[in-house]
C-alpha cells in the first residue's frame, strides 16, 4: 500500500531552509521549485500523485538543464499513479529525452531521488539512475505491478525490499523524514563537479578505532565526526558500511569493511560508492580489515569476480583523494584493492600487512622444520606468530613501503585528518580517452 499522502507544501518545508524556497512553477502533475537546503542552493521537483503528460516532463528536462548549467544539486520526489496515456507516442519520446538528460547531467550535478509515494516503470529507472535514492516506507517502487509478477514475493515493490536490492541508499520513515534527509545529504554534497568539499562545523567522535572489538560501523563513527554519518546502502551488502560524513569539518566518504568476506554485494556496493565519491571529488577513506572474499562457487556464479574486478578498477581510477587505514587483515588481493591505490596508507599497530596469510607462508617457508616437531599445529601457530611480528606487522609495512605511517588505534583519526589536510590539493588528470571498459 503507498504512503499516505503529504502534501508538496509540507515537504517543501521540511527541505527547504526556512524562508527560501521561490516556486518556479506549479501547473500540471508537476511543480519546481528553488532554494537553500542545509545551506547549500538546489533545485526541486516535485510531483503530485496525478499522471504524468508531455508537457510535465518537458518542464523536468527543463530544470534539469537549469542545475547543470548553474553547477547546483537537484532533488526529484517521486510520486505519481504512473503516465497520462493520452500522450501516445510523444509520451514515449518525451521519457526518452528524460533518460537522456539524466544521463548527460550525472556527475555533473548532484541527483537526489525522493520516493515518497507510487514510483513505476519508467521512473523507477529514473530514480534508480540518481546518484542517491531516498524511499519512504510505506513508498512503493517497482518496474512492474509485483501482483503482475510471475515470482511472487511478499514484500516486493516496497521500500524495504528496495534496500535489501541495493536499490534505495538509505530508508525515511515517512516522507516528511525523506525530505529532511534529502536536505542533510545535499549540503553535505558539493553543489557541482568543479566545487569543492562542504565544510561544517564539527565535534570529535566521543570513542576511538576499537580493534579488540571491531564493527564496521563503529570503526566508520570513530574516524568522523560526531554524529555527521549517514550511512549509505545499509541493507545491502552487510559485510561493508558505506557512509558519508565529515572529518575536521570536511565532507568525506567512510567505507569500513567487516572481518567476515565480501560477496558480490559487497564489492558492487563499494564501487558504486566510490565512483559517485570520485564523480564529486569528495575524499575516500578506507578502513581496510577483511579476510578478503567469499570464498564460494556460488558468489563466483552470481558474478563475484567480476564485481571484485570492478571494485578494484573503480579504486584505481578514481582520482580524488584516497586514504587507507590498514586497521586489521590486509593481505593479498584486498591490500592490492583497497591499499595499493590510496594517496597516503595509515598501518594500526597491530595489523596484518602481507602478500598471503601468514599460517599459508609459514607452512612453506619453514615446511620442513614445522613437519620435524612433535606437534605441527602449535609449531605452525608459533611460526605464524613470529613471522606476523616480524614481516607482517605496521612498523615492517612502513620500512618496506606498503604503508606511508603507523599509528595506534587511539591516533588513527588525527592522521586520517592530517592526510586529508596534506591531500587537499591533489590534482590527477586521466589518460585522454571516452571511457574506461572495466567489468560492470
Amino acid at each position: 500500500m503507498a504512503a499516505k499522502k503529504t502534501g508538496k507544501e509540507q515537504i517543501l518545508a521540511h527541505f527547504f531552509d526556512e524562508g527560501t524556497c521561490s516556486p518556479l512553477f506549479s501547473e500540471g502533475a508537476v511543480s519546481a521549485a528553488f532554494g537553500c537546503a542545509n545551506g547549500q542552493t538546489a533545485y526541486v521537483i516535485c510531483q503530485n500523485g496525478s499522471p504524468v503528460g508531455v508537457k510535465d516532463i518537458d518542464r523536468t528536462i527543463r530544470v534539469l538543464e537549469m542545475a547543470a548549467e548553474t553547477g547546483n544539486p537537484v532533488v526529484t520526489f517521486y510520486d505519481s499513479t504512473g503516465a497520462m496515456l493520452e500522450g501516445g507516442l510523444d509520451l514515449l519520446t518525451a521519457n526518452s529525452r528524460l533518460s537522456a538528460q539524466i544521463a548527460r547531467i550525472s556527475g555533473v550535478v548532484p541527483q537526489i531521488a525522493v520516493v515518497t509515494g507510487t514510483c513505476a516503470g519508467s521512473s523507477a529507472i529514473h530514480a534508480a539512475a540518481a546518484d542517491l535514492c531516498i524511499v519512504a516506507k510505506g513508498a512503493e517502487l517497482f518496474l512492474t505491478a509485483p501482483f503482475n509478477s510471475e515470482d511472487k514475493v511478499a514484500d516486493a515493490g516496497s521500500a524495504e525490499f528496495a534496500a535489501r536490492a541495493g536499490v534505495a541508499a538509505v530508508l525515511a520513515d515517512d516522507a516528511l523524514a525523506a525530505a529532511s534527509l534529502a536536505a542533510k545529504l545535499v549540503g553535505m554534497l558539493p553543489g557541482n563537479n568543479l566545487a569543492g568539499p562542504a565544510v561544517f562545523d564539527f565535534a570529535a567522535p566521543k570513542s576511538s578505532l576499537n580493534l579488540a572489538k571491531y564493527v564496521p560501523a563503529e570503526a566508520a563513527a570513530a574516524l568522523a565526526d560526531e554524529g555527521s554519518l549517514v550511512e549509505l546502502y545499509a541493507g545491502y551488502g552487510k559485510t561493508v558500511c558505506t557512509a558519508l560524513g565529515t572529518i575536521n569539518g570536511t565532507a568525506v566518504g567512510v567505507i569500513a569493511t567487516g572481518k567476515e568476506g565480501m560477496d558480490h554485494r559487497c564489492t558492487a556496493k563499494t564501487a558504486r560508492f566510490v565512483r559517485m565519491c570520485d564523480a564529486y571529488s569528495i575524499p575516500v577513506v578506507t578502513v581496510v580489515n577483511t579476510e578478503g572474499l567469499v570464498r564460494s562457487d556460488l558468489d563466483d556464479q552470481a558474478g563475484g569476480i567480476r564485481q571484485a574486478a570492478r571494485m578494484a578498477g573503480v579504486y584505481a581510477e578514481a582520482t580524488t583523494v584516497k586514504v587507507a587505514v590498514l586497521a586489521g587483515e590486509a593481505v593479498g588481493p584486498v591490500y592490492t584493492v583497497f591499499a595499493a591505490p590510496a594517496d597516503w596508507r595509515i598501518a594500526v599497530q597491530g595489523c596484518t600487512v602481507a602478500p598471503l596469510a601468514p599460517e599459508t607462508a609459514v607452512s612453506v617457508l619453514y615446511k620442513d622444520e614445522i613437519y620435524a616437531s612433535d606437534n605441527i599445529v602449535k609449531a605452525t601457530e608459533e611460526k605464524a606468530a613470529a613471522y606476523r611480528a616480524e614481516v607482517c606487522s605496521a612498523q615492517a609495512a612502513v620500512a618496506a613501503g606498503a604503508a606511508d605511517a603507523a599509528a595506534a588505534a587511539a591516533d588513527v583519526r588525527a592522521q586520517v585528518a592530517q592526510a586529508l589536510d596534506m591531500l587537499s590539493s591533489k590534482r590527477a588528470v586521466r589518460l585522454a580517452k571516452k571511457h574506461g571498459n572495466i567489468a560492470l
